[in-house]
């Protein structure tokens, strides 16, 4: 009987709210993990899971070294879980009443100097691969696209006469993002010299960028390659795909860009995600004043 009801929350998910497929991942391995400490606890129906059981069930992730903001995820994937199995009469009680969700840990985000996001992007387009690496890393770096809304883009996603890209983010939420001058340069190089010899007999495929089979490129591919040119750049930072979206948030905000901009071009749905980015400026600035204040 649990896993009746899981298999109706995840079509509740997909086919109700739209969630994106990396959101339902994180859904499914939270509520498996989850049934899994319920079986081994031997509960047969969702009516005999107590309060008790999910407090013992974080417990022993916090024992196995989760942390705070996994553990606080976990409970927002539980409340929306019982919550669908009270809305559809599956259980008398909401066994997740006064559950306390951790305080998250606000991690400050590692971004790239100006200077490093130069050397990173100085990628010499002479060959249709390369064409397409400068137009990728322009054009997240412009527009503080996630991986995952960059690689899924498509040719009719592309306004450059208005000098813009429309975007789907989390929860198929579609945002409209300006294109700088050099990015834009870059994607209409890559469209003019490299996308049709990369299509090869792919004709019909509308993903902007491709891999080298003519095949849309995936997040890890994309991963692979920014990882190579950042050890080209001499960059020695961990640097990830969301990297390069902390820096283009981070440099706006540092330039004077208005908070509630650039809220609207990252696609946040609360401006509390991207106040983060107010500290970091500041952190930097702290960072700056004592490295040249004379007695900092």
């Amino acid at each position: 009987m649990l896993i009746h009801a899981y298999n109706d929350f995840f079509h509740f998910l997909q086919v109700e709210r739209g969630l994106s497929d990396n959101t339902l991942k994180s859904y499914k391995r939270d509520i498996s993990s989850y049934i899994d400490h319920l079986k081994t606890n031997e509960r047969v129906s969702w009516n005999e899971v107590t309060r008790s059981d999910i407090v013992s069930y974080l417990y022993n992730l916090k024992d196995s070294g989760k942390s705070s903001s996994t553990i606080a995820r976990t409970i927002s994937s539980l409340r929306q879980f019982h919550h669908f199995l009270l809305r559809e009469d599956l259980v008398n009680h909401d066994a997740t009443l006064h559950i306390e969700t951790p305080k998250k840990e606000r991690k400050l985000p590692d971004v790239l100097s100006i200077d490093e996001v130069d050397k990173l992007l100085e990628i010499k387009a002479d060959t249709p691969l390369s064409i397409r690496n400068k137009a990728m890393l322009e054009l997240i770096y412009a527009t503080g696209l996630r991986v995952s809304e960059l690689v899924t883009l498509k040719t009719n996603d592309l306004h450059l006469t208005m000098g813009f890209v429309r975007c789907f983010g989390k929860g198929a939420k579609e945002r409209i993002v300006p294109l700088g001058d050099v990015a834009q340069k870059a994607v209409e190089d890559y469209l003019k010299y490299a996308r049709q010899n990369l299509l090869k007999k792919n004709k019909e495929e509308h993903v902007l960028f491709l891999n080298q089979h003519g095949r849309p490129m995936t997040r890890q591919g994309f991963w692979k390659i920014l990882k190579k040119l950042a050890n080209e750049a001499n960059i020695t930072k961990d640097i990830t795909p969301h990297t390069l979206r902390h820096s283009f948030a981070t440099h706006l905000l540092e330039n004077g860009a208005d908070l509630r901009a650039v809220q609207e071009m990252l696609g946040h749905s609360d401006i509390s995600t991207t106040q983060i980015y107010t500290h970091v400026t500041k952190t930097r600035l702290k960072d700056m004043y004592k490295s040249f204040h004379p007695r900092a």
